[in-house]
């Protein structure tokens, strides 16, 4: 009987010196100072987390709740029709670009099916826009039925606000090539941002 005890004996210091060991070869591989493991890194708060701008977007139409929206800077149509609830069924989401950036204090439009405008107009009767055009997010097609702005024009206009976050004011269109002042002045009236 003895003999077992000692072997027990044996074979629980074995295991406490195994785990001491371990705890002490751990502690040693684990602390900061040590060669083979690399310094934790420090960031500045600031840099770790970016603070991410809100825009504010008025989204109206065949949305089911159209309302005052906050989105992220570089948010899209999409991301502040879903916001308002998403499109309705009867909402044309064909006359609207899903893709085009937002930008701060514009309003989405969500058009209805059958609206002016609308592939449910009336094929080959003329329909004046019912409201402004927004050039932020209206499509190729909206914008080159403009007055004086052909496929070309429109697809810069397309390309300028892609490449700069949208437009704030109807007079930024001055920037995009082919816009003149007057040309500028006549499409004023009809545009927003």
């Amino acid at each position: 009987m003895s003999e077992l005890f000692q072997d027990r004996r044996r074979l629980l210091a074995a295991a406490v010196a195994a785990v001491v060991a371990l705890a002490l070869g751990g502690r040693l591989f684990l602390h900061p100072g040590h060669a083979s493991v690399p310094p934790p890194l420090h960031v500045a708060p600031s840099a770790a987390r970016p603070k991410t701008a809100q825009l504010y977007v008025d989204v109206v139409g065949a949305v089911r709740r159209p309302g005052l929206y906050r989105v992220r800077t570089g948010s899209r149509v999409a991301d502040a029709v879903a916001r308002a609830g998403g499109p309705t069924r009867k909402a044309d989401l064909e006359l609207l670009n899903l893709a085009a950036l937002v930008a701060d204090g514009e309003q989405v439009v969500v058009p209805r099916a059958g609206t002016a405008g609308g592939p449910a107009a009336a094929a080959g009767a003329p329909s004046a826009p019912s409201g402004p055009v927004h050039l932020n997010s209206a499509t190729l097609d909206q914008l080159d039925g403009l007055p004086g702005v052909g496929p070309v024009t429109a697809q810069k206009i397309i390309d300028y606000r892609t490449q700069h976050g949208g437009f704030g004011s109807a007079d930024e269109l001055d920037a995009v090539p082919g816009i003149g002042p007057a040309r500028l002045s006549d499409l004023r009236p009809l545009v927003a941002p």
